[in-house]
């Protein structure tokens, strides 16, 4: 039998050390769930030399250590510095009612924001219509406009708010645009970003991925900002699941249209939408924005919605997003509606959804019947049978693209934003929502998911137990990576 030869061995020893040091480091990395633990044990110990690559690709949760610290200083920074925040806005938003305080509470301990009242708002009819609105609202403006987009496309939509900032630019309103660098890479690449520059626009990208071979040294490339945020001269602000493209998006033109909704408020939340994009800005940009953060707080309008923005993130408190979504479920009373495009969840938000409907409370998740990734689709249907046992009603929308992330408590209180109920918005993703509660607003809100369950098919616990061995196979291997994706 011939012998190893030593450069042989050396290479499995070296192996072997590299793999005990990422297992060693799969155990002492903080805030690891334990299921994810386990499934990257797995991986990395049954696939030698692959199964470490793949974690050092996909495991950890940092964009690095230099944009973490920056990241959170800016953040600290902001929090601390005196903000002019309205008395009556204030006043009103301690209005809320105590059944729900405990909501705002939760809120607040992620984001430091406290919830505002004397804001108007208005759920805008469509994606067009969103659009169609910033622009106006941009044409109008006469200090500043922010933008901040996870997608932006150079399509119709896409290039008519680049028009409208290059119009806004040149009459002399500071514009501040900021997209994420992977999700509009073909916008952040084109003409139309050199054009908006070259008008005066001040544009960055979010996230640079830089070259792609070396950005696994800085962090993990998947890491985005998904958020979606306009600010206008401090007082009009914008919120909701939309990127800034057509509806038809082109890019995936085969699951169109994308359905999404989008809500302009204008009062004193607009500031705290504007603390959100300030730290975006801020973390990527040498440009310091603490006078808007500090400078007088819109006009409050008494009766007005009461709203508290919630930003999550990375390098936000650990599981905040889940932890919002849980209690709202534990607060419902009689009703939930949920809607999200994509669903993958953690258990402590699956044992929260089943529960809060065994205990008689209506529970509606409507989710897409075609979804843009077949990983994440198959994924959600694999919790269908848990779900429906527990006795949640499931509706798959057949007008499109379900884009909608919206939760509707009671007909009273009700969380619209760019968070998906996935591990990717829980961990990966930089979120913004709005928080808030006014029966009007929220029945609006209401009578769109029913306009959405109105073009959607019921699911049954006869037509999932009737799914092939198959299939139920694979959505439940899939499901399986959800803590390693």
């Amino acid at each position: 039998m011939t012998s190893a030869s030593p450069h042989s061995l050396l290479a499995v020893a070296a192996i072997t050390l590299l793999e005990l040091a990422v297992l060693a480091r799969i155990l002492v990395r903080p805030h690891r769930d334990p299921a994810s633990r386990v499934a990257w044990i797995v991986v990395v110990a049954t696939l030698p030399l692959l199964g470490v690559v793949a974690y050092l690709l996909l495991g950890e949760t940092s964009i690095g250590r230099d944009r973490v610290r920056r990241a959170r200083d800016v953040v600290q920074r902001l929090r601390q510095l005196p903000r002019a925040e309205a008395a009556d806005a204030a006043e009103l938003g301690s209005a809320i009612p105590e059944q729900y305080r405990h909501l705002f509470h939760l809120g607040r301990s992620i984001s430091g924001m406290q919830p505002v009242g004397g804001n108007t708002a208005q759920l805008l009819p469509d994606s067009n219509a969103a659009i169609d609105a910033m622009v106006s609202d941009i044409d109008a403006a006469q200090q500043h406009v922010h933008l901040l987009f996870y997608i932006w496309l150079p399509d119709r939509n896409g290039c008519k708010v680049v028009d409208a900032l290059k119009r806004a630019a040149g009459r002399g309103v500071t514009c501040r645009a900021m997209a994420d660098d992977l999700g509009s890479r073909t916008m952040i690449r084109s003409a139309h970003w050199t054009a908006m520059r070259a008008a005066g626009v001040h544009v960055a990208a979010g996230l640079p991925i830089g070259h792609p071979l070396l950005r696994v040294f800085r962090g993990r490339i998947d890491l985005r900002n998904h958020r979606k945020i306009v600010v206008i001269d401090g007082r009009i602000s914008y919120c909701g699941s939309q990127n800034c493209a057509d509806p038809e998006f082109l890019v995936k033109a085969k699951y169109a249209p994308w359905v999404d909704a989008m809500v302009r408020f204008e009062g004193p939340i607009a500031r705290q939408n504007q603390l959100l994009f300030a730290s975006d800005w801020m973390t990527y940009v040498d440009e310091n924005l603490d006078a808007l953060v500090e400078g007088p707080q819109p006009a409050a309008t008494p009766g007005g919605v009461q709203a508290q923005v919630i930003g999550t993130g990375p390098t936000v408190r650990f599981s905040a997003m889940p932890e919002v979504f849980e209690t709202l479920l534990f607060a419902a009373r009689r009703r939930v509606v949920i809607t999200t495009p994509y669903f993958v969840p953690n258990d402590a938000l699956l044992s929260a959804l089943c529960t809060t409907a065994y205990r008689g409370i209506d529970v509606t998740i409507v989710f897409p019947l075609r979804n843009d990734s077949w990983i994440v689709g198959a994924a959600s249907r694999s919790y269908y049978a848990d779900l429906l046992a527990a006795g949640v009603t499931i509706y798959e929308y057949e007008g499109g693209l379900l884009h909608t992330k919206s939760l509707t408590l009671d007909d009273d209180v009700a969380l619209i934003g760019s968070a998906n109920m996935d591990r990717r918005s829980f961990e990966l993703n930089y979120e913004n929502n709005i928080l808030f509660h006014d029966a009007q607003l929220s029945a609006a809100l209401r009578e769109r998911q029913q306009t959405y369950i109105a073009r959607s098919r019921r699911v049954t616990k006869d037509a999932v137990a009737a799914w092939p061995i198959s299939r139920r196979l694979w959505n439940n291997l899939i499901a399986t990576l959800g803590p390693v994706l």
